[in-house]
């Protein structure tokens, strides 16, 4: 797979995309008259931040995004570390992260992802903080489904929770080597989807059947969720599938801490890298990035920004 980012044509691009993007825009038709085209919607998606997360990444790229002043913000899920019950420790992660997003006011956006999600308190506490674990919204006629792929939570085995705490540990001493000892030791491995599960109610389904029906010609779908439901062979996820099976639409995930891109029903489906989250394999989808989608006339352009390649006006 080649690089689907270089560094060099976003120094490039910035002013393009950021600067000169029209909020809408007269033409004239052959006779003469003026016809308004679609304002154009310009949207950041981040990708995991957690399993471990290295130190500084997500708050640059927040502060990069903030800059460029997109319309949305929308997050993959795994915003903090989680896994736990600790109440008092899970205020904690969240107010750090919220520290951070709250630049974005209403204009953020996101979906749980296992990290979050993974037990009564965390989805109690994720209602409370962030509200419904699915929902949808429409901006400038565009419909975003936010899915949840933990509904209902899937628990951690107790050695896999022991384990997460032992590398949240390595990380804060040493994230550098740490880094460097995970990539070595998955250096080889196939490319495939992680292990686990995808869990989505059938309250879920019935729910965006409907969402679905109430809109039935937005000039785009796109489908935000964490796991790559797709690749967990979900009867669920092919049930929404059919439902979206007659308008344009885009499916975006994450989970897989590697970018990737497939071509499925005749549509995108894009598996973002990490926005400050642990690398767990090498290769060209080891990335820190986010993803920014513009919406006009016609199919929307997509984008991977390296967050490494932006740098303000004093240079990088």
């Amino acid at each position: 797979m080649r690089n689907p980012i270089g560094r060099f044509a976003v120094s490039l691009m910035l002013a393009g995309l950021v600067a000169c993007t029209p909020v809408s825009e007269n033409v004239q038709s052959a006779s003469g008259e003026n016809i308004e085209q679609p304002p154009v919607l310009r949207i950041a998606i981040i990708g995991d931040r957690t399993g471990g997360h290295r130190p500084d990444v997500f708050e640059d790229a927040l502060h990069k995004i903030h800059n460029m002043q997109p319309d949305l913000v929308l997050s993959v899920g795994d915003l903090v570390e989680g896994y736990i019950k600790d109440e008092k420790e899970l205020a904690r992660q969240w107010n750090e992260v919220e520290a951070e997003l709250q630049k974005f006011g209403s204009r953020f956006h996101a979906v749980p992802g296992n990290h979050d999600y993974s037990n009564a308190v965390m989805a109690r506490i994720w209602r409370e903080r962030r509200g419904p674990a699915y929902w949808s919204l429409v901006k400038d006629d565009v419909l975003i489904l936010g899915l949840s792929t933990e509904d209902p939570p899937i628990p951690l085995p107790q050695s896999a929770m022991e384990g997460h705490v032992r590398l949240q540990q390595a990380m804060a001493r040493d994230p550098v080597g740490t880094q460097k000892r995970i990539l070595e030791a998955t250096r080889g491995t196939e490319k495939g989807a992680k292990p686990g599960e995808v869990s989505i109610s059938s309250e879920q389904v019935s729910y965006f059947r409907k969402v679905l029906a109430d809109n039935a010609s937005p000039r785009w779908t796109f489908i935000l969720m964490h796991k790559p439901a797709w690749a967990y062979e979900s009867a669920e996820f092919q049930e929404l599938e059919a439902l979206l099976a007659d308008r344009p639409y885009t499916v975006i995930a994450g989970h897989e801490h590697y970018y990737d891109y497939a071509a499925r029903n005749g549509r995108d489906y894009l598996t973002l890298g990490t926005t400050g989250g642990v690398w767990l394999k090498d290769g060209p989808g080891k990335v820190d990035h986010f993803l920014w989608v513009a919406v006009g006339e016609g199919e929307p352009t997509f984008s991977n920004i390296e967050i490494d390649g932006i740098f303000d006006r004093k240079g990088g």
